[in-house]
């Protein structure tokens, strides 16, 4: 019996050492200020590492920020500070972002570009643009998804 505890103990030391993240659990939330998504998390934490779902320009109760660019851009990045917030982060510790966007040009317009200064500031994640023919909804103009690692 002792033998079989050892083998047992060994087994678990080398898994925990040779796995990354064995026994490392995931957080997931939805936190107050955001839509309830159905089938999703707005906020999925793993160790130092937060995942944000993409943010759209949306309300609580899912009504949309209006029919801008900028006007959505505003809301989605207000959104993604919420859910930075709810886990003790802020845009300074966002590593990456992916943004998708029905256009690029209102995108790179000079009301868009103010939006992003206001929220970004100095901080200059790592970021992927990408232009779609449609987001999840047809109104919907600007989606923005990021990684940020927790001080």
């Amino acid at each position: 019996m002792l033998r079989m505890l050892r083998v047992v103990c060994v087994t678990a030391v080398a898994l925990a050492v040779t796995v990354p993240g064995l026994g490392q659990t995931l957080q997931r939330t939805n936190p107050p200020g955001l839509s309830t998504p159905r089938t999703y998390s707005h906020v999925v934490k793993a160790g130092k590492l937060l995942f944000i779902a993409g943010q759209v320009g949306v309300d609580e109760k899912g009504a949309v920020a209006g029919a801008t660019m900028a006007g959505q851009l505003d809301r989605a990045l207000s959104n993604l500070e919420i859910a930075l917030k709810s886990a003790g982060a802020d845009l300074s510790h966002v590593a990456k972002t992916t943004i998708y966007t029905t256009s690029i040009a209102e995108f790179s317009s000079p009301e868009a570009a103010a939006v992003r200064a206001k929220h970004m500031a100095d901080n200059k994640p790592a970021n992927t643009l990408v232009q779609i023919q449609q987001l999840a909804r047809p109104e919907f103009k600007v989606e923005i998804e990021a990684i940020a690692v927790l001080p």
